[in-house]
């Protein structure tokens, strides 16, 4: 039985490849580097990927901090109302 990713009865082609043909891996780059050079090849990426980020300009920082601060100033009123309802709920209920 065929469906579009394979059959089930049916092997892939590439796991139908012998053990004789694959490759092990013994190691790899990481084993041949000491763990000072590796360390330093972390700290290039690190430097290499904050040179990707688009940072913000300084009127896009300021709007989303006021964003921010104003989403957490509602939630802290809502919650408090919520508070404040089911405390006297509680005491309603519990005396």
């Amino acid at each position: 039985m065929t469906d579009a990713v394979g059959s089930i009865d049916m092997p892939d082609a590439e796991d139908e490849a012998p053990d004789s043909q694959k490759k092990t891996r013994k190691g790899g780059k990481r084993a041949k580097k000491g763990p000072l050079k590796r360390l330093a090849l972390f700290y290039r990426q690190i430097v290499a990927e904050l040179r990707k980020v688009v940072w913000p300009t300084r009127n896009q920082l300021s709007s989303y901090t006021t964003a921010v601060i104003i989403f957490v100033v509602v939630m802290i009123g809502l919650i408090t109302l919520i508070d404040y309802g089911l405390s006297h709920v509680a005491k309603y209920v519990f005396g």
